[in-house]
């Protein structure tokens, strides 16, 4: 079976262009959905179609962006579907049609895993190269530790700890008390780093 999907990112923009080019593919069911492709998680027709499709299938989509918001997701996505024997149409992929069940469109999601790979490391480069820079400036500290010896909810938790048994506070209580967990409570009493 072949199992359109059409998404549009907002309630007011319309689906009839995405639907009309998946009824003229001849998409046997159609999954609409008006929704912000920003997390696949979020949309609950995008998860219905991918328990629905079986080996044989076919998942067709307009455009690559409407089935995923970012490449890594896309090749994540195609990956599942590929696993489970069903392939993915894109009927327009810069003007030409891709179909991952033929060697040339296998041959495209690879060279789209490449460039997203390749993408990712470029960007893991730049990042260290501004990290060493920083360094050099000696502006770049790391990530901030979020308790100090300053922390008044961190203090207040040892305070109450040592004093237990003047309050006869647990030490569950005192955590609530100063949302402090019992992990850096005990660190902090051993002296460890938190």
């Amino acid at each position: 079976m072949k199992y359109g999907y059409s998404r549009v990112s907002s309630v007011g923009q319309n689906l009839d262009a995405q639907i009309l080019k998946l009824e003229e593919y001849g998409c046997d069911k159609i999954f609409k959905e008006k929704i912000s492709g920003r997390n696949k998680d979020n949309r609950p027709e995008f998860r219905k179609l991918l328990e629905t499709v079986k080996e044989g299938d076919a998942v067709v989509v307009t455009k690559l962006d409407r089935f995923a918001r970012s490449t890594k997701d896309a090749l994540v996505t195609i990956e599942t579907i590929n696993n489970k024997g069903v392939s993915l149409v894109v009927l327009n992929m810069g003007g030409d049609k891709v179909d991952t069940s033929t060697p040339i469109g296998k041959l495209m999601i690879t060279v789209l895993a490449g460039i997203a790979e390749f993408e990712a490391d470029m960007i893991r480069e730049r990042q260290l190269e501004g990290i060493q820079l920083a360094k050099q400036r000696g502006v770049y500290k790391g990530r901030p530790k979020k308790y100090t010896g300053k922390h008044a909810g961190l203090q207040h938790a040892i305070e109450l700890f040592n004093k237990r048994d003047e309050n006869k506070k647990t030490v569950d209580e005192i955590c609530s008390i100063t949302k402090v967990s019992r992990a850096t409570l005990y660190r902090s009493l051993r002296g460890e780093k938190v």
